[in-house]
C-alpha cells in the first residue's frame, strides 16, 4: 500500500506518470440527477488486471459483465507495480482467453539468473535453462500498465462492456440484489458484484468489512528505472544483504521489460526524506547500479507495507464477492498479491456462474477458500518481511551462520537466496492450482 509517492521535477524525469494533477471539476451534488440503470446480472468493480481476469472469466463461462471503472479509458497509471507474473497466472489467463498467456510470456521479460549477496561475497547463484519454447515460461516481467493493456485487449475481443467514470460512493446488499452509487448520481443495480476496486475499496468499506492485520514499521523505496536499450543489464534478479555502498541496507534488483525495479530497505530509524528525493534518489541508485542509471529514473515510491485480510470475502447475503486488494494487502516479496488477486477472480467468477444458476452457496464457498488462501499469502510476506528485517537475535544469527557456511560452498546460500520471498507458492495448493 502505497504511503507516500514523489513527484518529480520535470529536469529529474522527462516524463513522470502520475506526476501532473489533474483538477476535478466542482460539482453542486445536491442537483445532480439519480439515473438508474437496468439491472445486471454481473457487475466487475475496477479495471485493473484483476477485475480484467474477472470479466474475461464470466465471458468464459458464457456470461456478459459489465465493467465500472472510475477513472477514465484512458487514465495515466504510474509506476511499474505488479511486475511479475508466475506461471500459473499465465496458464489461468491463457485459459479464459487463447492466446492471452502467450502474449504476456512473449511481452515480458524471462529473468535467467538470480544471485545473491551478504555484503561483496556472492553466497548464492542459479542460471535457468532457456525456455521451453512449447510451454509457458516459469515467470514473465513487465509493469502493470503493460499487463493491463493486454488484458484489456483480451475484454475487447471478448466484447465486455465498460462504463468509464464510475466512481462508486455506496453499495447496498439486499437478499435479492445490489445497488451501486457513483458519486455522479448513477446507479447500477445488479444480481451479484465482483469487488475489484483495489487497496481502498469503496464496496469494502460500504460493507462494513474491516481490514485485519498489522502495517510495517520500516519503509521500502521503490525506484523504476529505464534501461539502456544499447548496452542493458543482464537479466539477473539480484538481492544484496548489507550492500556496502548503501551503508549496509537491503537491496533487491528486479529486471522487468523496458526498465529495472530497485527496492531499499531503509531502517526503522531513517528519514525516508533522505532517499526517496530527487538527490537521495539519484545518489543510491548510482551507487547500486551506476551512474547512468541515475539520469533514468521514472518514478518513486515509498511504502510501508500492510499485511491485511478482510475479516470476510463477501458481504451478509452473499451477494459480493471481493477480490485482489479489495480484499488482502500483501508485501510484494515473493509476488503474491496480483497472483493471488487472478486465482480469486477465477474462483469468484465460477462463484457468481454457479449462483446464477441456482447454487447459491457457491459465494460462501468462494469467500472461505479464497480468504484461506489469502492467510497463507498473508504469513508467507509477513514470514518474508521479518525475514528482512530481522528485528530477533534468532533471525540475526540465523543469517549470519547461513552466510558463513554459504561462503564455504555449503548450500546454506539456498536458504539466504529463497528467505526474502516467502515459502515457495508449491506448498499451498488450492482448489485453482495456484495459491
Amino acid at each position: 500500500m502505497v504511503t507516500g509517492q514523489r513527484e518529480v521535477s520535470p529536469s529529474f524525469v522527462d516524463h513522470h506518470p502520475g506526476a501532473a494533477a489533474v483538477e476535478a471539476p466542482l460539482r453542486d451534488f445536491e442537483k445532480i440527477a439519480c439515473v438508474t440503470n437496468p439491472e445486471r446480472p454481473v457487475v466487475v468493480i475496477g479495471a485493473g488486471p484483476v477485475g480484467l481476469t474477472a470479466a474475461l472469466a464470466l465471458r468464459a463461462h458464457g456470461h456478459s459483465p459489465l465493467v465500472l471503472e472510475a477513472e477514465g479509458e484512458h487514465r495515466e497509471r504510474p509506476g511499474s507495480r505488479a511486475i511479475f507474473l508466475h506461471r500459473e497466472s499465465l496458464e489461468h489467463l491463457e485459459a479464459v482467453s487463447q492466446g492471452l498467456g502467450w502474449e504476456l510470456a512473449r511481452a515480458g521479460l524471462v529473468w535467467t539468473t538470480k544471485k545473491t549477496y551478504v555484503g561483496e561475497d556472492l553466497v548464492y547463484e542459479r542460471t535457468y535453462p532457456p525456455p521451453d519454447p512449447t510451454r509457458l515460461p516459469h515467470s514473465t516481467n513487465l509493469s502493470q500498465v503493460a499487463i493491463e493493456a493486454l488484458l484489456f485487449d483480451a475484454c475487447k475481443r471478448a466484447d465486455v462492456e465498460f462504463a468509464w467514470g464510475q466512481d462508486i460512493t455506496r453499495c447496498e446488499s439486499s437478499p435479492d440484489r445490489v445497488v451501486l452509487h457513483t458519486a455522479e448520481g448513477q446507479e447500477w443495480p445488479a444480481t451479484y458484484v465482483i469487488a475489484a476496486d483495489g487497496g481502498r475499496s469503496a464496496v469494502r468499506a460500504a460493507l462494513g468489512i474491516e481490514l485485519e492485520g498489522p502495517r510495517t514499521e520500516d519503509a521500502f523505496v521503490i525506484v523504476d528505472v529505464t534501461e539502456d536499450p544499447s548496452q542493458p543489464r543482464l537479466a539477473e534478479r539480484v538481492y544484496y544483504y548489507d550492500h556496502p555502498a548503501v551503508d549496509g541496507r537491503n537491496v533487491l534488483l528486479v529486471p522487468f521489460a523496458g526498465g529495472i525495479r530497485a527496492d531499499l530497505q531503509l531502517r526503522t530509524d531513517d528519514d525516508p526524506d533522505q532517499f526517496d528525493d530527487e538527490r537521495g534518489v539519484r545518489a543510491w541508485i548510482a551507487q547500486v547500479l551506476s551512474q547512468k542509471y541515475a539520469e533514468r529514473i521514472a518514478w518513486v515510491s515509498t511504502y510501508r507495507f500492510r499485511q491485511a485480510v478482510a475479516a470476510r470475502f463477501t458481504d451478509e447475503h452473499h451477494r459480493v464477492c471481493l477480490v485482489g486488494e479489495a480484499a488482502h494487502l500483501f508485501a510484494p516479496f515473493g509476488a503474491r498479491g496480483l497472483n493471488s488477486g487472478i486465482p480469486d477472480a477465477l474462483v469468484a467468477a465460477r462463484a457468481v456462474s454457479d449462483a446464477l444458476d441456482g447454487d447459491r452457496a457457491a459465494i460462501e464457498r468462494f469467500a472461505l477458500t479464497r480468504r484461506e488462501a489469502a492467510l497463507y499469502n498473508r504469513d508467507a510476506s509477513t514470514a518474508a518481511l521479518e525475514h528482512m528485517r530481522a528485528n530477533g537475535w534468532q533471525v540475526r544469527l540465523k543469517r549470519r551462520v547461513a552466510a558463513g557456511l554459504a561462503k564455504r560452498g555449503i548450500t546454506a546460500g539456498a536458504w539466504l537466496d529463497a528467505a526474502p520471498f516467502g515459502p515457495r507458492a508449491a506448498e499451498y495448493k488450492s482448489e485453482t492450482g495456484s495459491y
